[in-house]
């Protein structure tokens, strides 16, 4: 099975990094700043702040969700859909 440069990918972490640039064969990389591996996304500045805004997003998304169709609104059945 050949090896798929096309979607390879180069990230610079660190700020000292001299940022060269890499090919493979006669495929030069496409730098990127951020990646999406697992589920996880990692930054060039390795904080998780791209990952606690998705999440955020998401579990917003749910809450709306969740308020714009229920009609019964009482305790009980709130805590069992949270």
């Amino acid at each position: 099975m050949p090896f798929n440069t096309s979607k390879c990918r180069v990230m610079h972490v660190g700020r000292t990094n001299s940022k060269f640039e890499y090919t493979m064969g006669d495929h030069t990389l496409e730098v990127t700043t951020e990646e999406k591996d697992l589920g996880v996304i990692i930054s060039s500045n390795l904080k998780p702040a791209q990952q606690c805004q998705q999440a955020y997003a998401k579990a917003s998304r749910a809450l709306g969700l969740i308020y714009r169709s229920i009609s019964f609104k009482t305790p009980c059945v709130l805590l069992r859909l949270y």
